[in-house]
This record gives C-alpha cells, structure tokens and sequence, in this order.
C-alpha cells in the first residue's frame, strides 16, 4: 500500500504572499520580474547589526571559536533587552513585561494561536481576525486545527478601509466566543493606520467578552500621518480597566530594521502565566538562531535618541515611496482605488472600477508570473504581486472583495518602485485584452 498525505497536506497551497515567485522561477526566458508580492524588504540593517554581522567570527564575539551553542529558549538576555529597549524608545513603558525571542514574528504568531484558541479540532476560542487580515494567520490556525472567524472592513472609493460598526463587533464576540482578537496597527496588508481611539474600543470590548488582544507590531514607527506610536502598549487602565494582563504583541527584526532573513522576532506579554507557558510550549523548538539573536541583541545598548533617529530616517523612505506610487497609480489607472498610505509597506489596489464580473486577481497575477512582459527601461519586465483574495477569511460562497484587488509591498529601491504604477497600467491592459 502506498504511503499517503495527511489530509492537511493534499489540501495545502502556498501563501498568496509566495505564489508568484513560486510561478515566475518556472520560466524559462529572460524576462526580469519585479516582486513587489512579500515583504521582503531590500534596505541595509541598523549600522550596529551590520557591525555585528561584519565581525561575527571576530575575538570577542560567542562565536570566535566557531562554536555556535543552543541558548536558553527565552532566549539571549542582550536580544530580549534590545526588543525592550525598542519599546521604550517609541515611548512605551516596559515594566511588567515578559519577552521571548522567537523564530521571526511568524513563530510568535503560531504560538498565539496555540495559547489563546482551542482546542484543536473543535469549535471552541477561534482566532478572531479583521479582514483584510495578514494572510499567515489563517494558515497557522489550519496548521495547527484551530478555527478563525472575521469581520470584514469595506475599501471605500476614498481609499480608505472603514472598520465595522462596534455593535457588529460585539455582537460577534457575544456570538462566536473567540479566544484572542488580532489587531495590526499598522496594518499589513492594507497600509491602514488604525487611530487610537479605535484600539481603545476594541481593547474594551476584548476585556468585556474575555479575549486575549494580541497587537502585531511589526511595523511600528512606520506610521505616515502623526508622531504618535499608536501600540497596545500604550493603553491604561484608566482608558481600559481590567486590559493589564490580557496583552500581547508580536515584535520582529524583519521590517523597521531591515533583518527579514535574521529570522529574529519576540513574544511579550504583561501576563506572567502566559509568557510562562508560552516558553514551556517552546522549548520542543529548543531556540531561535543565535546568531540572529546576537546581531539584533547590538540594539540593546544603544540611545533612545539614536534610535529614534533610525525610525525618522525609515519613515521618510517609506512615505516618499508611498506618495509617489499612490499618486502614479492612480493618475495612469483612472478610476483605479488605491489603498490610503497611513503606515506599514503595503498598498492594496482595487481594480474594481475598471474590471467586469469575470475578472480574477488570482488570475491575473498568475498570468504575469507565467507570460506577463512589458519593456521598460530597455528590458523585459514583467510584475509580482499578491493577490488579496487569500487576505480574507469569508463564508462559503459569499462574495470577496479580494477579487479584483492586489496587494504591493514596498520593498524594491525607489528607482525600481517608481516602475511599478507603469508595469501594473501596461500588463492589465494586455491581460485584459486577450
């Protein structure tokens, strides 16, 4: 009898975020690909990571020896310092906080779903999201049998994705009994800066039905339109009594400093119990890379002020880019939507307005991947992107808003990302007339 695949994995496709990529490395021509479809951001790091990077075999690092040992599955106390030392110079304060270095955000995503939702197979806690929602949650919560529900926001033609009422929230809540709500601030995949009035009614809901608030901050301090670092961490008891305890935010070396592949992220919580547990469930993973860790662990000593500076110089990388790609887009696609640049690295762009029926993001962007070229710059160019189809998480056969939208990650220099509104106007209009 032949060996056969576990029903998870017969029914397994890649992420949306990888699909591209995964159908482009199958082509045989010279056409060049521009991927704009995941995150996978192309800047160098923090001045002292790279240093550490540079000297890593050098006397006076763990490694000079050539020995590179398990840590402790906490992780180095010089990483968890550093991530403690990021919050606090984004203004935050870090007493009462627990820390655990973990295997890039992805790994602290997966340990959420497995302590605020259960148990597997049943119905029981699901993972509550807000569509559109960063694609990777669904896909850990069917890893690991654990069910999510959402609640849809609406694209609207301004640009913007309007939350639901908070009565439809609540109502929700009431009726699902979800395990753990996930909020991202600065929101992947719709560039969304979400006001701090709106975390504060959330973050009290959330104590009034029980739930975990687990906030992802990856892109925290690349927000575009305030000083203010809108965080979990920020709120009070005087604004939500009864949140300490119930917190929780996914941290990452992958996007403010430039460290995607350190594969270096952290779990931290202001309840002792879970962080304890959380540590527990971890140690079948022994550690996170120890060399990620020492590198990102530079951040560790450095000034508030110095660090505040790095964030200012991202930000003004990023909203150039931003501003100049939204303004394109939409000036050579008219009637196009593009999402509001508020924060994050991310666009969504609704084609909507300009497609009929039949149209299909998934479609579209499988044909760029496999026979999509234009010839800017004097070469043969073709775009990645993803398709949003899989960023929501919706009843069967309800309609998706995903369909006529894609989502573009800012990843490419601004030389390379200024091609980009052009690619997307040329390979559509192709495609659409085949």
């Amino acid at each position: 009898m032949d060996a056969r695949l576990s029903a998870h994995f017969a029914a397994r496709e890649p992420s949306v975020i990888r699909l591209a990529q995964i159908e482009f490395a199958r082509r045989t021509d010279t056409v060049e690909a521009i991927n704009v479809a995941i995150g996978n951001v192309s800047l160098p790091m923090h001045p002292a990571m790279i240093e550490r990077l540079r000297t890593a075999g050098e006397p006076g690092s763990p490694f000079a020896d050539g020995v590179v040992q398990y840590t402790a599955t906490v992780g180095r106390k010089e990483t968890n310092d550093a991530f403690r030392n990021v919050l606090a110079a984004s203004g935050l304060a870090t007493d009462g906080l627990h820390t655990q270095i973990t295997d890039g955000g992805s790994q602290a995503m997966e340990l959420v779903v497995v302590g605020c939702c259960g148990p597997a197979g049943s119905d029981q806690s699901p993972l509550m999201l807000i569509d559109a929602a960063y694609t990777n949650y669904k896909s850990f919560a069917q890893r690991l049998g654990r069910r999510t529900i959402s609640i849809s926001r609406e694209l609207g033609e301004d640009g913007r994705f309007s939350l639901p009422d908070v009565a439809q929230i609540d109502a929700m809540m009431a009726r699902e009994k979800p395990g753990a709500l996930v909020v991202i601030p600065y929101d992947n995949p719709t560039g969304q800066l979400y006001a701090r009035d709106q975390l504060v009614q959330l973050a009290r809901l959330c104590v009034e039905h029980g739930l975990w608030l687990v906030s992802d901050e990856a892109y925290r301090e690349l927000h575009y339109a305030g000083d203010e670092a809108i965080s979990v961490w920020s709120l009070t008891e005087d604004e939500v009594p009864g949140i300490t305890g119930r917190r929780i935010s996914i941290e990452t070396a992958s996007k403010v400093w430039n460290a995607c592949g350190l594969r270096i992220g952290a779990l931290v919580t202001d309840n002792p119990e879970f962080h304890a547990r959380a540590v527990a469930e971890n140690t079948a993973a022994l550690c996170s890379n120890h060399i990620g860790q020492w590198i990102f662990g530079a951040l560790a000593d450095l000034s508030h002020d110095e660090l505040r500076d790095w964030f200012a110089t991202q930000r003004e990388y990023y909203r150039a880019m931003l501003v100049d790609v939204t303004e394109t887009t939409r000036r050579l696609l008219p009637g196009v939507i593009v999402s509001s640049p508020d924060a994050s690295i991310y666009s969504v762009v609704d084609v909507r307005n300009l497609v009929d029926e039949d149209f299909d993001a998934l479609d579209f962007v499988i044909w760029c991947a496999r026979e999509g070229r234009c010839l800017e710059d004097g070469r043969h160019r073709t775009l990645l992107t993803a398709p949003m189809a899989g960023f929501y998480s919706l009843p069967e056969g309800a309609p998706n808003p995903g369909r006529t939208q894609m989502r573009v990650a800012y990843v490419e220099r601004p030389e390379t990302m200024a091609l980009v509104p052009r690619l997307l106007a040329e390979l559509l209009e192709e495609y659409l007339q085949r």
